[in-house]
């Protein structure tokens, strides 16, 4: 996949005033100062898209962006073929969303209730809602908060994909340990794993991998 254009559409302050759910959306939540942000940036290749900040709990709405993109296969077949499908759009308009990050304590007992209801009403809620990416930081053992927020995505019956963070912050032997014990955490509980990846936005580690599969649930999606 590759990123034509993404710019900030709009923040909302609850799901129902979020856009018309008329293309594929996909968001990104994790732990405050996880790296989403930076994370985002990476992903679009544009250093100032979503605003980045030392401060925790920075991103209280739901930040929509609007991404356009191209795909870098159109497919095997011969030249008409390939002319047709590259014609076609799968996907290539969708939402990338900037949503809250959870666990963060220096907030009053109102505003953290009303932050987890925002973000649960729109992830149960949202139609066009195909994919959330869960960030989690790799420079850490498995902590409770990630795991307890996985397991209310599962009592939601939420489709998600784990994305381990910072990479770059430690060694690779740290990070293979911290992401191979967090996997162990979740087979406690899951029967079977979500897709992971282990990424850098410093060095783009793992740019390639995530946007190919938002690429093949574009497709999926328009099919």
């Amino acid at each position: 996949m590759i990123i034509k254009t993404a710019s900030y559409l709009i923040s909302s302050p609850d799901f129902t005033k979020c856009p018309v759910a008329d293309r594929p959306e996909y968001a990104f939540i994790g732990r405050s100062n996880v790296g989403k942000s930076s994370l985002i940036n990476m992903l679009c290749n544009n250093e100032k898209l979503a605003k980045t900040s030392n401060s925790p709990g920075k991103t209280q709405m739901i930040n929509h962006f609007v991404i356009e993109s191209s795909s870098t296969d159109p497919g095997a077949g011969n030249v008409a073929d390939a002319g047709r499908k590259a014609r076609r759009n799968t996907g290539r308009l969708w939402y990338l969303v900037d949503l809250p990050g959870y666990g963060f304590a220096k907030i009053s007992q109102s505003s953290r209730r009303r932050w987890e209801q925002m973000i649960e009403n729109y992830l149960r809620k949202r139609t066009n809602l195909v994919n959330v990416f869960i960030l989690i930081d790799a420079r850490h053992s498995p902590q409770k908060i990630d795991l307890a927020f996985l397991e209310q995505l599962k009592k939601w019956e939420i489709p998600f994909t784990l994305i381990f963070t910072k990479s770059d912050k430690e060694t690779q032997a740290i990070v293979s340990k911290n992401v191979r014990s967090f996997l162990a955490a979740m087979r406690k509980t899951w029967q079977f794993l979500p897709q992971h990846f282990v990424t850098s936005s410093l060095k783009k580690t793992g740019r390639d991998k995530i946007l190919s599969l938002i690429q093949e649930m574009n497709t999926a999606y328009e099919n």
